[in-house]
């Protein structure tokens, strides 16, 4: 297959895709992606002025205009609206990409339940909740879900004990919903990152010296000796979301180095 072939293909052109946590990191990059690929974009994001200057990116790709539906999905409301305003704009939805989530460190000595009950609710049950909602668009366009998953949902790791609980309900989740949708044409699947360039471990709370030393360690703990980038997990999305996956569904998809793959000696 000629190599333009393969681009059309792999490629989102025309698909209307609502891409959650798109104001940093993972999100970010993958509306940009998403956008170059000629995907019609609803972003959310709770930071309103990252998310305009994520839109300006997409738009400067040549893309359409994106439609912004900013908030905290958290909140029931807002997850309504978001749909809704989804919808009434493009009048479909081909992709939902499940991104927006937070880390908190933390074991069961030191956990507060505040802070179990935050990651709980932005990475299981507004997750939950979006996709609901947005499954009876996706069946009318057989479309097809990412969730954003991680290593912490596959491999055990001390110190992040609800985020570690929380990605790997979002794997189960991603299997029993691909199952369930199956019948439908509906495709359900996730990525599981490694550890990639982003602000969520700083948000979590590690100073620059911390980070400095958490990135220096992946040479030991990521086979390919190294942090990934966030292009590197959005291309992963990218071909999950798009027909050149139209065979895949049901997985968790590890996009980490190999850090999966990995016993201690």
């Amino acid at each position: 297959m000629a190599s333009e072939d393969a681009f059309k293909v792999s490629s989102l052109r025309g698909k209307v895709a609502l891409i959650t946590g798109a104001s940093s990191g993972i999100g970010a990059g993958t509306s940009v992606l998403f956008a170059k690929l000629g995907a019609l974009l609803a972003l959310n994001g709770r930071d309103v002025q990252s998310l305009q200057k994520v839109a300006t990116q997409c738009t400067e790709s040549g893309a359409a205009e994106p439609l912004l539906v900013p908030g905290d999905l958290t909140d029931e409301d807002t997850v309504r609206k978001t749909v809704e305003k989804t919808i009434a704009h493009f009048g479909r939805l081909d992709v939902l990409v499940n991104n927006a989530g937070v880390l908190e460190y933390g074991s069961i000595e030191t956990t507060d339940m505040a802070q179990y009950d935050k990651v709980m609710n932005v990475n299981v049950r507004s997750v939950f909740h979006l996709t609901q909602l947005c499954v009876p668009h996706l069946i009318k366009t057989k479309g097809s879900i990412v969730n954003v998953s991680s290593v912490n949902g596959q491999r055990s790791f001390s110190g992040v004990l609800a985020y570690c609980m929380s990605k790997s309900a979002i794997d189960q989740f991603t299997r029993c919903v691909a199952l369930e949708l199956a019948s439908k044409q509906v495709r359900v699947n996730s990525v599981c990152p490694g550890v990639i360039i982003t602000d969520i471990h700083r948000r979590a709370g590690l100073d620059e010296e911390q980070y400095a030393q958490f990135i220096a360690k992946c040479k030991q703990t990521h086979a390919l000796g190294r942090p990934g980038e966030v292009e590197e997990v959005a291309h992963s999305i990218a071909f999950l979301a798009s027909d050149a996956a139209s065979y895949i569904t049901g997985v968790n998809l590890p996009v980490d180095g190999g850090r999966h793959a990995m016993c201690p000696r």
